[in-house]
């Protein structure tokens, strides 16, 4: 296959194709590499996002004979196993959110925190985001940085959790109302 049928193919071509040859797997990394990526980095150091970025597409290669393309499209599914991995270092995450927010630092300038708040409050980072952030449930935390961070629709953040999209808007609205009321004190 050349680039530019790698380019045009849609997820579920490159799905059927990549199954009976898997060198074609490779578009599908090149197609969607840069956006588990960002997504990773937003929610990990960069290393470690680099890691988990990797990751994703091993387990996405090893699994690609259970991609399923009337389930969802091949962004979302990456998305869903990104954030699975990224699960694995959720209980770290808050507990370092807790200590920072504990601590009443401000995060230096090219911080983690940062870089959450610039993508989902689009602000500088503040004590009470941080404090929101680890107050919210797992499952609350994944909805708003998949949306804030992966740019995903309510319906690829379904897909990539393995939820209905219903529950994607009730856990989004009651993060936006947790972090409405740690900014305005209620």
């Amino acid at each position: 296959m050349t680039a530019d049928v790698g380019e045009q193919a849609s997820d579920a071509e490159l799905a059927a194709r990549f199954r009976r040859d898997p060198e074609l797997f490779t578009a599908v990394h090149d197609r969607y590499f840069r956006d588990i990526y960002l997504y990773a980095a937003g929610r990990l150091d960069a290393q470690t996002a680099e890691d988990i970025t990797a990751e994703t597409f091993c387990v996405a290669f090893r699994d690609r004979a259970r991609f399923d393309p009337g389930r969802g499209a091949l962004r979302p599914w990456l998305f869903g196993i990104a954030t699975n991995l990224v699960a694995r270092h959720r209980r770290k995450e808050a507990r370092h959110y807790k200590a920072v927010a504990r601590a009443g630092i401000e995060p230096t300038a090219d911080s983690h925190e940062n870089r959450v708040v610039a993508s989902v409050a689009a602000a500088h980072m503040k004590p009470q985001l941080v404090r929101a952030l680890a107050r919210l449930s797992p499952g609350e935390r994944d909805v708003v940085l998949l949306v804030a961070l992966g740019q995903l629709s309510y319906d690829e953040v379904a897909d990539a959790l393995g939820i209905s999209a219903g529950t994607v808007g009730s856990r989004l609205s009651r993060a936006r109302k947790k972090l409405k009321e740690a900014f305005h004190g209620r």
